[in-house]
């Protein structure tokens, strides 16, 4: 792909202007008079599109749509036809994979094999929950009263979807696909910084015969559109990916008229390095978790805890491949993107300096990038960071950009203290041969996930959520069904009661 491909080209193949609309009801809406939010390439810093600014008026027209498609095609549609539908529409993503895949590299800045990869996983989760929507399931059981009592799954009604921006298509597609497998029906808000695929899928939606009112997106600000959302009456489940400042307003939102919430929030990731590991698998996690979009991920393996008998060699091994990798617009399919945004660049850039000046040690990079085809745009060179303690602010908040940080452990007693040192528990690795050390750390690590000898390991099939402030509720997998459920328990006197 050259990097000379136009926006307006990525956009048109994509079946969108650069002034998309919402997507509501089935069609592209906007009101008459409208003010809109500018979508920055992060590669260039230029503007290619300008979204919708929705607020209050806009959700409420989004709501009442996806209310109305619930009770009256929706909620009623057969399971198996409900998961048909969405089994088409894991085609029409894979037939469409590439315009997407320009699309999502253009607006994150991602390489774009990662976001080919990315549409993929999309694709998988339409599949995999719609070949589950007609297996959801109760159970019957003895109650002492009744002669028949049984639980039956139903779904909440209107969800709120509201998705980061940093693998919008995929992020997307994790919380809509159970959502509407189950019955339910959706408005998603997209981030402002990476908000134009979701309206893409809609004209999917539509194409695969999905109900008009059964998927729907109000672009705008997160303080205006997305604060109108997670307060609107109709709204009966809130889904939302972000910080955990973010997230606690969203918590406080929701409990005003008491919809349930699910939360996937910041992570600091410990790995746990033994003196038995496979080391070069170790440092292939650590590098990867500054690859994968700039290490703009919540679940980004950014504490990487190593025995002191290993630790230079694992150090070693990371600058190794953390030296070579080539940064670059996403579109030219580098092994490093730019960050978001300008305030993120400019966010990690402050916190690699809080880390010098509390004592770590820049070992690569820390600075913003500079070189051939990067004169513009918001990258930022990878960074490994040595002589870190786990008292940092470099090892105790989310940097969500690429840096990584090296710690140094005596025995397990010690590296297990380390790793449950922290306000986040999203996920976790260990990697060490000894098969009773890894199934006991697993035990005692507090994390929602733990990885054994590689990271990462999880896919479309395996929960995913955290413990602490990294979240409430589950993701992925058949247990994503339940928290877009709600349980119902029916008792019957089947025999007449005796006087």
């Amino acid at each position: 792909m050259s990097a000379s491909y136009q926006p307006a080209e990525i956009l048109a193949d994509a079946g969108v202007s650069d002034s998309p609309s919402h997507w509501v009801d089935g069609r592209s809406w906007v009101p008459e008079k409208t003010s809109r939010v500018d979508v920055e390439d992060p590669a260039t810093g230029r503007v290619f599109a300008a979204v919708a600014a929705g607020g209050p008026d806009e959700v409420d027209f989004a709501a009442v749509a996806a209310h109305a498609a619930y009770h009256n095609v929706w909620a009623p549609m057969p399971p198996a036809r409900r998961g048909a539908l969405l089994q088409l529409l894991a085609g029409r993503l894979l037939d469409e994979q590439e315009p997407i895949a320009r699309l999502e590299s253009l607006d994150t800045g991602k390489p774009l094999s990662q976001a080919r990869g990315d549409v993929a996983v999309a694709a998988r989760y339409f599949a995999y929950f719609g070949e589950a929507a007609d297996k959801l399931s109760g159970e019957t059981f003895w109650a002492e009263r009744a002669d028949l009592s049984y639980t039956v799954r139903e779904p909440y009604g209107v969800v709120a979807q509201i998705i980061p921006w940093n693998s919008p298509i995929t992020q997307l597609a994790r919380g809509v696909a159970p959502a509407l497998a189950a019955g339910n029906t959706v408005v998603v808000k997209p981030s402002e910084l990476a908000p134009i695929s979701p309206l893409v899928l809609g004209r999917l939606i539509r194409e695969v015969g999905i109900p008009d009112g059964v998927y729907n997106v109000i672009t705008g600000l997160g303080d205006i559109a997305g604060a109108a959302l997670t307060a609107h009456p109709l709204v009966r489940q809130i889904t939302f990916t972000g910080s955990v400042q973010t997230g606690k307003r969203v918590l406080a939102s929701s409990a005003e008229h008491l919809a349930h919430c699910t939360l996937e929030l910041g992570g600091k990731s410990p790995t746990l390095v033994f003196d038995d590991a496979d080391v070069p698998a170790a440092a292939r996690a650590a590098a990867a978790a500054l690859i994968r979009n700039a290490g703009q991920s919540c679940s980004a393996t950014t504490r990487i805890l190593v025995h002191e008998s290993v630790h230079d060699q694992l150090l070693d091994a990371v600058i190794t491949r953390v030296s070579g990798l080539k940064l670059g617009p996403g579109l030219t399919d580098p092994d490093l993107g730019p960050l978001v945004s300008e305030r993120q660049l400019n966010r990690v850039l402050q916190l690699i300096g809080t880390a010098t000046a509390e004592g770590a040690r820049i070992v690569v990079g820390g600075g913003r990038a500079e070189g051939e085809g990067i004169v513009d745009g918001y990258f930022c060179e990878p960074t490994v960071l040595v002589d870190v303690t786990n008292d940092m602010t470099v090892a105790r908040q989310e940097i969500f950009g690429p840096v990584q940080s090296v710690l140094r452990f005596s025995d397990e007693e010690e590296a297990l203290a380390m790793a449950n040192d922290s306000a986040y528990g999203l996920s976790s690795a260990v990697f060490t041969r000894d098969f009773a050390r890894a199934h006991r750390l697993a035990r005692l690590l507090q994390s929602g996930q733990v990885h054994i000898n590689e990271y990462p390991l999880d896919s479309v099939e395996t929960p995913f959520g955290g413990y602490k402030e990294s979240g409430i509720g589950r993701e992925k997998g058949l247990q994503a069904l339940a928290g877009y459920t709600q349980l119902k328990t029916v008792l019957a006197r089947v025999a007449a009661a005796s006087d």
